[in-house]
């Protein structure tokens, strides 16, 4: 199934935590914890028919822009995030601890 990663809908469902978009009915996810000043992502997953295809990536980027808006620090728990925060050098910042 080809899909059109700009067109995706990500919406942020506030009262399940996480970023979340529907295709095909298929659901794909970021599941994460919020407080003060952090963002944790501690999930990213997608359904096995979509895989491979830049889902998760765009996941990952609305919860990184998400984050970034609101001056929060990330920890990214999940193992995809981590590694897409390696490859996409310009959010390693968020990562960083801003405290006093």
């Amino acid at each position: 199934m080809d899909i059109n990663l700009e067109g995706l809908e990500i919406t942020n469902n506030v009262s399940e935590r996480r970023f979340e978009v529907r295709i095909n009915g298929l659901l794909s996810k970021l599941d994460y914890l919020q407080d003060e000043g952090t963002f944790v992502i501690t999930h990213v997953g997608v359904q096995p028919e979509l895989r491979g295809q830049g889902v998760a990536g765009k996941l990952t980027l609305a919860g990184l822009e998400y984050a970034k808006a609101r001056s929060l620090r990330v920890i990214p728990m999940c193992s995809y995030a981590a590694a897409y925060i390696r490859r996409h050098p310009q959010y390693a910042e968020l990562t960083k601890y801003q405290g006093n």
